[in-house]
């Protein structure tokens, strides 16, 4: 039996990304036992896994990552992070081996081969990434209609957040072959109320507004549910991909070659490739937003009708 603590990356995008990567180490150890430690987010995506035998949610206090010295004895501590917090929760921890990520070492590539590559130089291997792996249950959808599920949220910050009236738009175009389910989390209840709004102003009322109504497993088996996605550069937008929901992705200051959907053969990216793309900056530093201001819902229902 191998004992491994592994901490998680904080975002629930990261942490799906990461996923393909703990595979690869579980893999290679012989009879593993697994800890995860992380957000709360991140250890109730990752937790179903069947190797998975505790999680921790690690306290945002420095203070407190003295009391990790009690998790007791570890063959290896993987840390998918790699802070100031979690440079002292790799000091307190006892493990005879330890790793953390750099990020500075891994460049130009897609954030799953990245995560992948850490893995592959802590173990001496040389493995491919494979698919995102969620260990949920897969739902059937059991409606007469299929499902639309309505994304609005980009944690990152509000350059990455498409317009609302946009993707309601969207939504009211599609009403009649999907019933709508808008998603989000506590950050995207305000503009999940807009689009709700301007679907009552148009009369459409096969929709459900579930955003921060759901934990994060009901979120994932929301999606796991899902005929088609559209959404922003997001953590949904991963689970959607572990689960190969057709989806259009839509992109404004972040770079799709390294935060895309990861093996997702049914999905379609939405982006103007503007000279200033990508900034990778929270807030547009010209002040125009014009990455997402210029897509509009008729772009995003020409790439849905593409995908038929």
């Amino acid at each position: 039996m191998i004992k491994i603590l592994i901490e998680l990356p904080t975002w629930l995008g990261d942490a799906i990304m990461a996923s393909p990567a703990i595979e690869n180490l579980i893999s290679y150890c012989n009879d593993p036992v697994v800890t995860l430690i992380g957000s709360d987010v991140a250890v109730s995506a990752l937790k179903n896994n069947p190797r998975v035998f505790k999680i921790i949610v690690l306290d945002k206090k420095f203070r407190n990552l003295y009391k990790q010295k009690t998790l007791g004895e570890f063959d290896l501590f993987v840390s998918f992070r790699g802070s100031i917090r979690s440079k002292l929760l790799l000091s307190f921890v006892s493990a005879k081996n330890k790793f953390q990520y750099d990020k500075r070492k891994y460049k130009k590539t897609h954030q799953v081969e990245k995560y992948n590559s850490f893995i592959n130089e802590c173990l001496g291997k040389n493995d491919f990434a494979g698919e995102l792996k969620l260990f949920n249950t897969i739902n059937i959808n059991n409606n007469k209609n299929k499902i639309l599920g309505i994304n609005p949220g980009a944690s990152y910050g509000s350059a990455k957040r498409w317009d609302a009236k946009e993707f309601a738009k969207v939504a009211c175009d599609l009403s009649s072959q999907y019933d709508i389910v808008i998603l989000g989390g506590p950050a995207e209840k305000d503009i999940a109320a807009d689009i709700e709004k301007y679907l009552i102003e148009k009369n459409i009322n096969n929709y459900q507004n579930l955003a921060s109504k759901t934990t994060i497993s009901e979120l994932i088996d929301k999606i796991s549910q899902l005929d088609l996605f559209i959404t922003g550069d997001s953590g949904p937008m991963h689970v959607a991909a572990a689960f190969k929901v057709s989806t259009v992705a839509i992109f404004g200051p972040t770079n799709d070659s390294e935060t895309s959907q990861w093996l997702n053969e049914k999905s379609v990216i939405v982006k103007k490739n503007l000279e200033c793309q990508p900034c990778m900056k929270r807030t547009c530093p010209l002040k125009h937003q014009n990455c997402m201001k210029l897509i509009k819902a008729s772009d995003v229902l020409e790439a849905v009708k593409n995908m038929n």
